[in-house]
């Protein structure tokens, strides 16, 4: 075997954030559904044998995944751009024909520990959909962290 298969470090997930329009929007302490994948068409048939083929090819189009991005829970929700954002969908809604008012595109981003950049995926037209807080108990010290949803509607690897 060559010495060479592995001759970068591998990606570390420690420090990543939430970009919106080129700006952080806030500090991750974990994500997940950054999922990139196609959506698969299948069909049966029978060939001039008489056995059964399945026949898998794509379907023309890519499926958008939820992304969950856990945080710890601001102190002052009503000074959270994210909680703002939530907020002003939750309270007005999304006007049907409206893609552009309450969407926004945006990026996770990954950073090594000299922190540069090592990985971007670009989320297209999302939005909070959820915020969910931690439970809570007098018998924790640990920090209250929320997880938010954010419905997409693309998602991609650009680095």
């Amino acid at each position: 075997m060559p010495n060479d298969l592995i001759n970068t470090d591998p990606l570390i997930a420690q420090n990543f954030f939430l970009e919106i329009d080129g700006a952080v929007l806030s500090t991750l302490s974990g994500v997940s559904g950054l999922d990139v994948e196609m959506e698969v068409a299948m069909t049966q048939q029978v060939g001039k044998d008489g056995k059964s083929q399945t026949v898998k090819t794509l379907a023309g189009r890519n499926k958008a995944p939820d992304l969950s991005l856990t945080r710890m829970a601001p102190a002052d929700s009503t000074a959270d751009n994210l909680w703002k954002w939530f907020n002003d969908i939750y309270n007005k809604g999304i006007k049907i024909g409206d893609r552009t008012n309450h969407r926004k595109s945006g990026s996770i981003v990954m950073y090594d520990s000299t922190h540069t950049e090592v990985a971007r995926f670009n989320f297209t037209n999302g939005w909070p959909s959820k915020i969910s807080t931690d439970a809570l108990s007098v018998d924790s010290n640990d920090p209250v962290k929320e997880t938010i949803t954010l419905t997409i509607e693309k998602l991609e690897r650009v680095k």
